[in-house]
């Protein structure tokens, strides 16, 4: 792993009003579009599932997310440091393997971003 201090976004404390409740500035939409880059790859969105799926507080060895893709562990790692810089997961190397696990919040800031409050939907 590269020892370049990285920067983490997303990491704000205050809850940022959804996508229809206000439109959003340069500064919130540019950090917002690193994020939605960070997922929109197949195999970081993959690796965000996999590691979100061990639940809160759950954590996944790297040597447990290698095996599931056809992908070199350079480029696993690669995908991972991404994920990182938009401040979806973190991790800690532990001797020779890094743990990963996403940060608190950083899915339900998403989400909240992405929910309407606007009127229901009428099927019929």
């Amino acid at each position: 792993m590269s020892k370049q201090e990285l920067e983490v976004i997303g990491q704000d404390t205050a809850c940022c009003p959804g996508l229809s409740a206000a439109p959003l500035n340069e500064t919130r939409a540019a950090d917002l579009a690193k994020v939605f880059k960070a997922l929109g790859d197949p195999v970081r969105l993959r690796l965000m599932s996999l590691i979100a799926s061990r639940g809160e507080g759950g954590e996944v060895c790297v040597c447990e997310l290698t095996p599931a893709f056809d992908l070199s562990q350079p480029t696993i790692s690669h995908h991972l440091k991404l994920l990182r810089q938009a401040g979806l997961i973190d991790c800690e190397r532990r001797g020779t393997w890094v743990y990963y696990w996403v940060l608190p919040g950083a899915l339900d800031r998403l989400a909240a971003f992405l929910t309407t409050t606007g009127p229901a939907e009428v099927t019929g």
